[in-house]
């Protein structure tokens, strides 16, 4: 089994196929638009290389993530011990296409070039279009792929519970590791029978928008809603914000959870409502790792987010939270979106 890294004492690992991960990921979406922020490719191959040292040393990223692939690749051929900095990619499939061995292996091949990587660690796949059922295809040659060296683990992204079952039964025991999706406080729809497939099948979910874009934070406690058109928000918090309020309850609603968080939070020496957030996804045993973005080369917040480790929430914790929860149509998200990734479709 590789060891990846030699960690702080306060890291948690969980196992992913062959390997020993953080449960906290670093997500490189930001770095797809310069509506986050940016900042020169030098200075953000620095900030990798202090979230490596801290600890952080997975990365998530994806082939429309701008420049990220290529930075990453960047960043990890410089680092002393490479074989330690672990590289989550995708391939994602927008459009109808047929997918035959040269067409998956060229685009794999594109993936290895812009990290300058022999082997992908970890490949999320996508599959826009459910009604065209290429994906299995698709992730037949990846497979293939993946026996002749050129990718260690297969994942997939946003894919929905019916489908995710479906291709762990035609590709077999750890056919695929991993489901990326998403799941918060707000978005409860892992629970459901999403849960019950990874326990079956051994996925583990690796999980964005847990702090709903910075909204689940101590910045927005006691605060008026925010303008969505007032130019001031990221695309995350646009999109988080329109789901919060329309979708899960209120803005009234949502500050009686932040004052329940923030209730917990002091319980705990120097913990943030983030935290107490981010723990509540980490307590499920179905959840892998959290994928954080950072905005590279312009903020970090490493410090914080390693305080979700080594504690756990209690009962009673929970109990408070649930008290929130139940009075939001979280519960019913799943009828009035769809399953996990159907937002996306």
């Amino acid at each position: 089994m590789v060891m990846l890294p030699s960690p702080r004492p306060t890291t948690e690992l969980f196992p992913l196929g062959g390997y020993m991960l953080p449960r906290l990921f670093t997500g490189l979406w930001q770095l797809s638009s310069n509506s986050w922020g940016s900042a020169p490719a030098a200075k953000i191959r620095r900030q990798m290389a202090t979230y490596a040292q801290s600890g952080y040393t997975a990365f998530g990223m994806a082939d429309h993530y701008g420049p990220a692939e290529i930075l990453f690749g960047e960043f990890r051929e410089r680092w002393p011990e490479p074989q330690d900095i672990f590289g989550a990619t995708k391939w994602c499939v927008f459009k109808r296409i047929v997918p035959t061995r040269a067409l998956v292996e060229a685009a794999i091949q594109d993936r290895l070039d812009r990290m300058k990587a022999q082997r992908i660690d970890l490949l999320q796949f996508h599959w826009q279009n459910y009604d065209d059922h290429g994906y299995i295809d698709a992730l037949r040659h990846l497979q293939d792929l993946q026996h002749e060296g050129k990718i260690s683990l297969i994942g997939l992204c946003n894919f929905d519970t019916v489908r995710m079952e479906e291709i762990c039964e035609e590709l077999g025991p750890g056919g695929i590791v991993s489901n990326q999706v998403q799941f918060s406080l707000i978005d409860i729809r892992p629970l459901y029978a999403m849960a019950e497939v990874c326990k079956k099948y051994n996925v583990k979910l690796l999980t964005y928008g847990t702090v709903c874009g910075g909204f689940l934070s101590d910045t927005w406690l006691g605060k008026d809603e925010p303008d969505l058109y007032s130019g001031v928000l990221t695309p995350s918090q646009r999109k988080y914000l329109d789901m919060i309020v329309k979708a899960w309850g209120s803005w009234a609603l949502f500050q009686s959870l932040l004052v329940v968080l923030r209730s917990i939070a002091d319980k705990y020496e120097g913990m943030s409502i983030a935290n107490i957030a981010t723990r509540w996804v980490l307590d499920h045993p179905f959840v892998g790792a959290v994928i954080i973005g950072a905005r590279m080369g312009v903020s970090e917040h490493t410090d914080d987010n390693r305080k979700v480790y080594g504690f756990r929430l209690s009962a009673d914790d929970r109990a408070a939270i649930d008290g929130v929860l139940t009075k939001s149509n979280g519960a019913r998200l799943i009828r009035t979106i769809g399953d996990c990734g159907a937002e996306y479709r």
